[in-house]
Order: structure tokens, then C-alpha cells, then sequence
């Protein structure tokens, strides 16, 4: 078998193993991932998915990072929509804005096909519920 005839088999098997995203959700996707990718934030989500609503200054804490290292990630997660700030007098809280993960992971779910509508990762696994 020849090269061309090789590439064109992957090219095919490999055309029906992606699904195909809207060009809205791939940059809705890179942003997250993007943002996802620095291990400050990523531990902030981490904090709040299990913590609920946390102050700064317990961010800062858990952290231990200052207050404006802290409150520069949080404003990048709150602009991409991943965090909601709730204010209380003088105290911003933070909590995960759920319905942004929600939609961006059954939008990629509705591109694949097949019962199986899982993604596995070293320790741990997003599926879609029906």
C-alpha cells in the first residue's frame, strides 16, 4: 500500500473519531481550557466547586498568595464567565458560575455519537446524564 492510500485511511478514521464543533463552542472551549491551564486557577475552581462560595481572603489563604495575585485570577475566571462575584458590604465572595460549565459540556457531548458519552482523564471522568 502506498502513502496516499495510508493517509487517506487515517484521514477518514480519524474525520469520523472528532466530532465536528461550532466555531463558537471551539472558542468557548480554548478560552476555558486556556484559563484551566494555569495551576492558580485552576486550584481556585478546584476550591470553589467543593467549597461552595469562598471570600478572597480564604483564597488567599488556601493559596497562599496575596490579595491582588488572587483577586488578577479571579477577574480573569469572573470576564470568562466561569465565576459569579456576590458582594457583602466590603467583601467580594466567589462562587462557580455552574450553568457556564453545564452548557459548555453538553454542547461538546451533543457533537459526539454513541451511548458512551464520556471523556476519561487520569483521575477522573465528565459524563453526560441523560
Amino acid at each position: 500500500m502506498n502513502s496516499a492510500v495510508l493517509d487517506a485511511q487515517l484521514a477518514k478514521a480519524t474525520a469520523t473519531q472528532i466530532p465536528e464543533l461550532s466555531d463558537k463552542l471551539e472558542k468557548d472551549l480554548v478560552q476555558v481550557f486556556k484559563l484551566m491551564a494555569d495551576e492558580t486557577r485552576l486550584k481556585i475552581l478546584m476550591y470553589l466547586i467543593r467549597e461552595g462560595e469562598l471570600h478572597v481572603s480564604a483564597l488567599c489563604e488556601r493559596l497562599n498568595q496575596s490579595q491582588p495575585a488572587v483577586s488578577h485570577h479571579l477577574a480573569l475566571l469572573r470576564v470568562a464567565g466561569l465565576i459569579e462575584p456576590r458582594r457583602d458590604g466590603k467583601h467580594n465572595f466567589y462562587s462557580v458560575q455552574k450553568n457556564k460549565f453545564h452548557e459548555i459540556v453538553a454542547q461538546v457531548f451533543e457533537n459526539f455519537s454513541g451511548e458512551n458519552q464520556s471523556v476519561k482523564f487520569e483521575e477522573f471522568t465528565i459524563s453526560q446524564k441523560s
